[in-house]
């Protein structure tokens, strides 16, 4: 069994390990974080309204084709205990630590966790935001000592909002309006136990893997080394 736990955030994580393992392993195991997109002003004023929008009202008020429940208020973050990964011939270790856009109390006893999210729907939402879907419902029913349990993680899904059309009038006040619309995504513990097997596996190395053709991060870090800047 390795003597390392490590910490991984799924918003981070699970998107960023299709970009580029290199990117993960500097940021998890050297605390070389890759630079982040700053999003604009209207962006997160967007993203925020969208959350605010959905807090203690029925998802049938947002979306029809939601399951039927109640949008919880306030933030809410996960926090797993130690989850042991088995390998064949070794077990690694992990903790899932991170935030979530929103949770909704169904109508049949138990919970959905929901992506808040604008743009077109398409197919790439499940493979997106599957991952950190998944890993967040099961830090949620496996959690760490003290940290909240809400009960059984029955439905994951992806809110996506499609903006179609901007009206304004003569007062100066305009609206951004348009569809909103419910992405089902699958369960899956076991894809999630083979994702975090494949992570672990890379970040218990003693060096970085390489960088991703495409990565241009890790382009720009190996040209830096090799000039000296």
């Amino acid at each position: 069994m390795s003597s390392r736990c490590w910490t991984l955030s799924p918003s981070d994580v699970a998107s960023l390990w299709e970009e580029c393992p290199r990117c993960v392993y500097l940021e998890v195991a050297c605390g070389f974080p890759r630079p982040r997109p700053v999003p604009s002003k209207l962006v997160a004023q967007l993203d925020a309204q969208m959350k605010a929008c959905c807090e203690g009202r029925r998802t049938e008020a947002i979306a029809a084709d939601a399951p039927a429940g109640v949008f919880e208020r306030g933030e809410r973050s996960v926090d797993s205990h130690v989850i042991d990964v088995h390998l064949p011939d070794t077990v690694h270790r992990c903790r899932i630590r991170g935030p979530l856009d929103a949770v909704v109390r169904l109508d049949d006893g138990g919970y959905a966790l929901v992506a808040v999210t604008a743009g077109e729907r398409r197919p790439g939402h499940v493979a997106v935001h599957g991952r950190r879907l998944n890993a967040c419902a099961y830090a949620l029913e496996h959690p760490a000592p003290g940290a909240s349990a809400p009960g059984p993680i029955t439905r994951l899904g992806v809110l996506v909002f499609e903006p179609q059309k901007f009206t304004g009038d003569a007062r100066g006040a305009g609206a951004l309006s348009g569809g909103v619309g419910w992405v089902e995504i699958a369960r899956d513990d076991g894809a999630l136990f083979g994702f975090l097997a494949e992570v672990l596996a890379v970040l218990e190395r003693p060096q970085p893997p390489a960088g991703a053709a495409l990565c241009a991060w890790c382009v720009y870090h190996d040209a830096s080394r090799r000039t000296g800047l």
